[in-house]
């Protein structure tokens, strides 16, 4: 016998035998009532089967979150600045770490784990970033199906691990499909899309998750999707998730999001109702009460044991790959020490992302660096000391949080001056009408003005404590206290570094001509304070890439509840933006040369081999990232005006150039049709290669010229 009581030649627990033979012998054995207190979020344990309880909720956006200390990285799309495939697997890497060794410290201590304590990490969040206004776009990869895809699964692939047997822990994809707000409305609201713009849009970085990366679960959206409840529908859960890209792993609700079924969208009458409906299309695992209701659901005929005994080997599959029902000393993650949490090695790691996530979208005359010379330098503005923009929303804790005045009072140099005001509140205006900061900034040689949003003023229904929108933002300009502020110290003739925190374009107006230089920051984690101020200083120079388009006001975007994808996003947006997808400056300069196409006349099906030459023309060492956009000159149905095919992050010394090498394919070059089909046709196309997306106001804004060429498909 083992120590829980249960024989050791049972089947379940013959760590010999594959996981699915496992699985089944351990379904077969239990009851309906204890196989319904499986299927919830808190799932109950068996101890006549030795059947722990878990909690498979838990969190880790950007570090393990919600459960004590962690290293707290860059807020998601902060990371997806970074355009760095190899840096997000080792964050992903480090983060899963930190969430095993935590989880088995919670065992020894409490005999089990605790919401939040577990290995079913609920990210990461690969929702398109449609819509500026969207409070959680903040948690996304932005507004690109590629790099979304591309990130993110780095992200899983580091999460999960790489041993051929067990997970190191189990990512979700999330929230599974076509999502993106209003938050007032998400519990009601249904998605109307074409099937070309769900395939076009919505699904590729799902497809890539499950298909390549091959996440563990998928989590349900709350909303309707082409009049079909998310977690229960059809089309996407059962004809495209398990159908068309034969996903193995488990489908989890969203929180109460089946109670929506009942409750607020009134597809089914009741709790069983919604049970049943949720099992007939493939939602294993509910975060909610709903399942509750299987036995009433049985025997009123709605749904069937199999049903039960389907979802449950699936949700217990991905516990047994985790290791959950094997000895320790078998789970080669088991052993990770304590020692991992939150260490300094993560936290170099947490710096460098931060450091890689700055995006340089204004440096007049060269302000920047910090030069040598300067004598003083004035700090102020609302987020110079808060911690809230260190960390964005679903966080985890460090007890060495470095704030933006921390981190430029631990690099200024002894023999410079600095002083400090905050000068402005976040949003609401000040009662004193004349403060003493004008008078201080003009004793400086220039004014950092630390501005922008925090998690007061963006975020989830129910958590941004200063949004009348439920976490939306009405207006995506900055509070009107923080433009006042900026014009007071403008009018004293005052030169500004505008640094700026955010999970989402803020259109800056009028502000953008008074400031000299301005620095997008993103939600930067533990070690923001420390890395913006080196970045300032010019310790590291700036390399992020926007991922989404900053427009220049909302009346250059439709409406919030409008899916469709017409004029939104760097690919399908006529308007001229404020900042373009993919642009960010740097403190050298780069440029493009060379650029060879192997054929420009191809047969249907060829590929195209494509080399350039980029070097860095400046005076500094950096790194630049090369960006490959295709445009489809005639295609036969609406197509983006071009779109990302790929990237490259290249390192280059001050006056290095080297060659690249990239391969277009024929996959690269098809589009998705009226029917969501991907389809290859013949027809002329661009490829344009730079530093930024294509368009004038990239290089107007100071973005290097970009190489182009045609080819056509015979």
């Amino acid at each position: 016998m083992s120590k829980t009581g249960v024989s050791e030649k049972t089947l379940y627990l013959d760590t010999s035998r594959p996981f699915s033979e496992r699985v089944k012998d351990l379904v077969g054995r239990l009851t309906l009532d204890e196989k319904v207190s499986l299927m919830n979020h808190p799932a109950q344990g068996v101890p006549r089967l030795g059947i722990p309880a878990y909690n498979y909720w838990s969190e880790a956006l950007h570090g393990v979150a919600r459960n004590g200390r962690a290293t707290v990285f860059p807020q998601a799309i902060g990371m997806a600045a970074t355009w760095d495939r190899e840096l997000i697997h080792q964050v992903a890497s480090a983060i899963s770490d930190e969430g095993r060794a935590k989880y088995h410290a919670a065992l020894k201590r409490n005999g089990y784990t605790d919401q939040y304590q577990g290995l079913t990490f609920w990210s990461p969040n690969v929702n398109i970033f449609r819509d500026p206004r969207w409070g959680r776009g903040q948690e996304t990869w932005g507004e690109d199906p590629f790099l979304t895809g591309e990130m993110a699964s780095e992200y899983v692939l580091g999460l999960q691990g790489d041993d051929p047997r067990y997970l190191k822990a189990a990512a979700c994809a999330k929230h599974y499909a076509v999502h993106s707000g209003p938050e007032k409305d998400r519990h009601t609201f249904n998605a109307v899309v074409t099937k070309r713009e769900l395939y076009d849009t919505y699904l590729p970085a799902f497809k890539k998750l499950v298909t390549e990366a091959k996440v563990e679960s998928v989590m349900g959206a709350y909303n309707r999707t082409l009049d079909e409840v998310c977690c229960a529908s059809k089309l996407l859960i059962e004809d495209i998730l398990r159908g068309e890209w034969d996903f193995q792993g488990h489908f989890v609700s969203d929180c109460m999001a089946l109670s929506d079924f009942h409750l607020n969208h009134k597809v089914t009458k009741d709790a069983a109702g919604s049970a049943a409906l949720a099992l007939k299309y493939g939602c294993d695992l509910g975060c909610d009460h709903v399942f509750n209701d299987i036995p009433a659901a049985i025997e009123r005929g709605d749904t069937t044991e199999a049903l039960v005994d389907r979802a449950l080997e699936r949700t217990l599959g991905t516990r047994f790959k985790l290791g959950m029902f094997d000895p320790a000393e078998d789970v080669p993650f088991a052993s990770i020490s304590t020692d991992v949490v939150a260490c300094d090695e993560h936290r170099k790691l947490a710096y460098r992302t931060a450091t890689e996530s700055v995006v340089l979208l204004k440096n007049k005359d060269n302000i920047l660096p910090i030069k040598p010379s300067t004598k003083k330098i004035f700090v102020t503005g609302p987020t110079a000391t808060s911690m809230e923009v260190l960390l964005g929303n679903y966080y985890g804790f460090n007890n060495q949080m470095v704030t933006l005045l921390e981190g430029l009072v631990g690099r200024i140099p002894e023999g410079m001056g600095l002083e400090y005001t905050s000068g402005a509140m976040l949003k609401h205006p000040r009662e004193i009408k004349h403060t003493w900061a004008p008078d201080m900034a003009q004793t400086a040689d220039f004014a950092i003005v630390c501005a922008g949003l925090s998690s007061f003023l963006e975020g989830e229904e129910g958590e941004s404590l200063l949004s009348p929108q439920n976490g939306d933002r009405e207006s995506i300009s900055l509070p009107q206290s923080q433009i006042d502020y900026i014009k007071e110290l403008a009018v004293h003739g005052v030169k500004i570094v505008l640094v700026v925190t955010g999970g989402s374009p803020i259109a800056l107006g009028e502000v953008e001509d008074m400031v000299d230089a301005i620095l997008f920051v993103w939600y930067p984690g533990m070690e923001g304070g420390r890395a913006v101020a080196d970045v300032l200083f010019g310790d590291v120079s700036p390399t992020g890439k926007l991922p989404l388009t900053f427009p220049k006001s909302l009346d250059q975007i439709p409406a919030f509840d409008d899916y469709s994808m017409n004029g939104r996003t760097y690919r399908y947006m006529t308007a001229e933006p404020l900042y373009p997808f993919g642009f960010g400056l740097s403190y050298t300069r780069f440029e493009y040369s060379k650029l060879q196409l192997d054929k420009t006349d191809l047969t249907l099906g060829d590929s195209l081999q494509v080399s350039l030459t980029v070097r860095n023309s400046g005076g500094s060492d950096s790194a630049e990232v090369v960006q490959y956009y295709l445009s489809d000159l005639h295609a036969s149905t609406i197509v983006p005006i071009h779109h990302l095919i790929g990237f490259e992050r290249v390192a280059l010394k001050a006056g290095e150039s080297k060659t690249l090498k990239f391969t277009v394919t024929p996959e690269m070059m098809s589009l998705f049709n009226d029917d969501g089909k991907l389809t290859l046709e013949p027809g002329e196309f661009r490829l344009e290669i730079g530093g930024c997306s294509p368009g004038k106001r990239g290089r107007e804004l100071g973005a290097p010229i970009p190489l182009t060429a045609s080819f056509e498909i015979k």
